[in-house]
């Protein structure tokens, strides 16, 4: 499952699900170096940072505000 982080709130990880749902996740699961707006892959208890698609939305957004203020 894919999730967005949103923000961090004390021990936890406030993600956004791909059915736009919203989940806690304990910090200490979450990559160190993950920050707001990261994906992460979450299989079980293993939870990964998705550095391509991450890259990929951010681009993506930047692309949008350009054409917003074009």
């Amino acid at each position: 499952m894919k999730v967005i982080i949103d923000r961090f709130e004390g021990k936890y990880a406030v993600c956004e699900t791909e059915e736009k749902k919203m989940i806690n996740i304990d910090k200490s699961m979450v990559p160190s170096e993950a920050t707001e707006g990261d994906v992460l892959d979450v299989d079980g208890n293993l939870i990964v940072l998705d550095t391509e698609m991450t890259m990929k939305r951010k681009k993506n957004i930047s692309r949008l505000v350009d054409e917003i203020w074009e």
